[in-house]
């Protein structure tokens, strides 16, 4: 496990750190805390028309100094997840398998080429400067799949003797610190570079590396881009089984000599909610009334988190970790990036 005295985020699956066991009244300051940074962003949304996610994500960074203060952990911790999970549910509303099946085949089959190429960059940087494959895996595999999640994943099943606590505590931070980066920056650039909301979504749904930060970017784009990236995103986080399959196939060795337990990953139940709802919604049963408060719910619900995950970032220790882990996350990022933009710019 990463050192207990850096903030964790980026944790959908619960891998890196348990919501805390509290009671109820103890979970109250996080989650004042974070519902207040969200009010403060609908409050500038209303007034100036700013995207109230990309707000919730700067006052949060604003309020990072926060995550100091142990008694806010369990509401900011059950934020950033629980909301999250949640609000991804929610969004099925909103969607029916109709939009789903818009995107084609073939945008599906990019997104495993995109997710494989990513990983490879990954692989080529830690190589290249210096690090191991496996270091490269688990940089690589962070960006392209589902951020900090996946990164606590892949070093179950490639173990402690393939890579240190201290190289995933650098992935973590660098995960963090460029998912909240490119929440801020890529919608600026699907806009300039006139995207339609199609385009916007895939873009960012494929790039973007941790969940929150990737539906927060389609919504701040606009609620269609959202709809589409949440598909996008979710796709990619369904191949973290598979890839997991792969990486214990390629390091057979070290999963007999380690006490580290492989990680066995299956379709996470949000994941299979947000199916099951919007199947519901194909079929006409939900009445638009309905559709309608659960998306304006999810978007508050997915605001929240973002404002708690920002809270909790580790802005800190970036400074610490020195310029080469960040290469290699980043050669991982440009490759997700480039493949994503050039793919919803020539082919939706």
């Amino acid at each position: 496990m990463p050192p207990p005295n850096v903030p964790q985020a980026a944790d959908l699956f619960g891998d890196i750190e348990a919501t805390p066991k509290a009671r109820a009244r103890d979970y109250l300051p996080g989650v004042i805390i974070a519902v207040l940074a969200t009010m403060a962003a609908a409050s500038l949304n209303q007034r100036y028309g700013a995207p109230l996610t990309l707000m919730a994500l700067l006052i949060g960074l604003a309020l990072n100094f926060l995550s100091a203060d142990s008694r806010l952990t369990p509401g900011l911790t059950l934020a950033s997840r629980e909301l999250l999970r949640w609000a991804i549910v929610l969004v099925g509303a909103r969607i029916t398998f109709g939009q789903i099946a818009a995107l084609g085949p073939e945008a599906l089959v990019m997104v495993v080429i995109t997710v494989a190429a990513t990983l490879g960059a990954g692989v080529l940087a830690a190589r290249a400067l210096g690090y191991s494959a496996p270091f490269g895996v688990l940089a690589g595999g962070a960006v392209a799949i589902c951020g900090g999640s996946a990164a606590m994943a892949l070093f179950a099943t490639l173990g402690e003797r393939r890579v240190r606590q201290a190289e995933l505590t650098l992935v973590l931070v660098g995960i963090s610190s460029m998912s909240s980066l490119a929440m801020v920056i890529y919608p600026s650039i699907a806009e300039a570079l006139g995207f339609s909301d199609g385009q916007a979504g895939y873009f960012l749904g494929g790039s973007v590396h941790d969940v929150a930060q990737a539906l927060g970017a389609g919504y701040a784009f606009s609620p269609a881009a959202g709809e589409t990236a949440t598909i996008v995103k979710l796709a990619r986080v369904a191949l973290l089984a598979p890839v997991l399959a792969v990486v214990a196939l390629m390091f057979p060795a070290q999963l007999e000599i380690t006490g580290a337990k492989p990680k066995i990953a299956m379709v996470p139940w949000f994941v299979l909610g947000f199916f099951a709802v919007a199947g519901v919604n194909s079929t006409g049963f939900i009445p638009a009334a309905i559709s309608g408060f659960a998306g304006e719910a999810a978007a508050w619900m997915l605001a929240v988190s973002v404002a708690a995950t920002a809270i909790r970032s580790p802005l800190v220790e970036i400074l610490k970790a020195g310029p080469k882990p960040l290469i290699v996350i980043g050669a991982a990022t440009v490759a997700a990036f480039a493949l994503a933009l050039g793919y919803a710019a020539l082919r939706l």
